[in-house]
């Protein structure tokens, strides 16, 4: 019977590091994302455990979930902790004795964080690869703060050559980091299957309201700064600069939700601002083929978070040194910029984040191999920027004109045809 060294080394006794709502609700973010139908894996589970209740919740009714216990007594607590869920979730879900029972599944979740040496996590990883079908999901925990050990450094070095996600999870006591690993490429089709994928570090302020990770790490800069301002001058009244500073700089970075078109034909813009240009063109970067272009400007006071305008794989991405001019003017086409290349169903498609006269950073999100649901966030630019989205001109037609005011993953700027 083969059980893998789960959560750390053999002969540790190190305590468990504990999995809390929110990285379970991570850890399963990949299954929830799928509408299915889609196969499951859980190893490592507890009965009533925060990652078991997170796979069960993502469960849809085409969906079949296995969970292997984290111990060889852990079955039987398991089969009574499903049964007790009902008939629906105990129709959907197995419990098996060991993972030498497990079919390949679609998403394999290790529901303990590993720990330990570096050569027990490559033993974990080898082992759990083997269990996801082609191209199919591996997620798993590592400590967010380095133990004295190797398997965080495993897990990262795997997961700079497999990796299609990384999530910092902050939230959890302690804090932990979640990778998802995509060990054979997956077809590009599936994507057209996902919904958005959760992103944790985007804090929510209301149920339409988040704020991006960026804008949390610098209004607390700006707390800082005044914190540091106010001890060293206290009579001063300089500290109210950066204190009042931090709530608008923290608003540039609003991540609102948004209702992203179910219509399979409609092409979303990839951010919010006002439309510079709509035209047909060829691209040296892209090969020979012509495409229709629609670029975007975004003022300081638009969303500056990105969405993928279409479903797809991210097959390339690049950056292109150049200037800083204002994003508004032709000049501009030879400004910074950060090409990301999706593989879909119509053609190839290209997102291209361009700075600005203000705007002097791209983050970018979405590492080569990862599958980005149509309306998903993928990265942001800081401060006034510009986009562009290139589409196969002969399979799409655009609806949008110059001047038209775009909301980024739900305004339609174009339709496949």
């Amino acid at each position: 019977m083969t059980q893998f060294p789960v959560g750390g080394t053999s002969g540790a006794s190190r305590r468990p590091i504990q999995i809390g709502d929110r990285a379970a609700r991570v850890l399963a973010s990949e299954l929830a994302r799928h509408s299915g139908p889609k196969t499951g894996l859980v190893i490592g589970a507890t009965a009533g455990s925060a990652a078991l209740a997170a796979a069960i919740d993502a469960l849809l009714p085409d969906d079949r979930l296995t969970v292997v216990g984290s111990g060889p007594d852990a079955a039987a607590a398991l089969r009574e902790h499903v049964e007790r869920q009902g008939r629906w979730v105990a129709e959907r879900t197995r419990v098996i004795d060991s993972v030498d029972a497990a079919d390949p599944a679609d998403v394999v979740i290790h529901a303990e964080a590993l720990t330990g040496s570096a050569e027990d996590a490559r033993e974990v990883l080898a082992g759990l690869a083997k269990l996801v079908t082609t191209g199919g999901v591996l997620a798993v925990v590592v400590p967010a703060t380095r133990l004295p050990s190797g398997a965080a450094d495993e897990v990262e070095r795997q997961a700079a050559l497999y990796g299609v996600g990384s999530d910092l999870v902050l939230r959890n006591v302690p804090p932990v980091r979640i990778h998802r690993l995509r060990h054979t490429p997956a077809d590009h089709a599936t994507a057209e299957s996902l919904l958005p994928a959760l992103r944790p570090s985007s804090v929510p302020l209301t149920r339409g309201m988040n704020i991006d990770s960026n804008g949390v790490a610098a209004a607390g800069i700006a707390l800082g700064l005044a914190a540091l301002a106010k001890a060293a001058r206290p009579k001063s009244k300089l500290w109210l600069v950066p204190a009042l500073a931090a709530a608008p700089v923290a608003a540039f970075f609003r991540d609102p939700q948004r209702d992203v078109p179910e219509d399979p034909r409609a092409v979303v813009a990839a951010s919010d601002g006002k439309v510079l240009g709509v035209e047909r063109m060829h691209d040296k970067r892209f090969g020979d083929i012509e495409f229709l272009r629609i670029a975007v400007f975004l003022s300081v006071l638009d969303v500056h978070v990105n969405r993928a305008p279409v479903a797809g794989k991210v097959i390339d991405y690049f950056v292109e040194d150049g200037g800083y001019a204002a994003a508004m003017k032709p000049e501009a086409e030879h400004n910074v910029a950060a090409y990301t290349l999706l593989e879909t169903a119509h053609g190839p498609v290209a997102v291209v984040q361009r700075t600005g006269l203000i705007a002097r950073r791209i983050v970018q999100r979405a590492p080569i191999g990862s599958l980005l649901a149509k309306g998903e966030r993928f990265g942001l630019i800081r401060f006034g920027s510009r986009t562009d989205v290139y589409l196969p001109a002969e399979r799409a037609t655009p609806v949008v004109a110059p001047g038209d005011r775009v909301v980024g993953g739900q305004t339609v700027i174009a339709t496949w045809h």
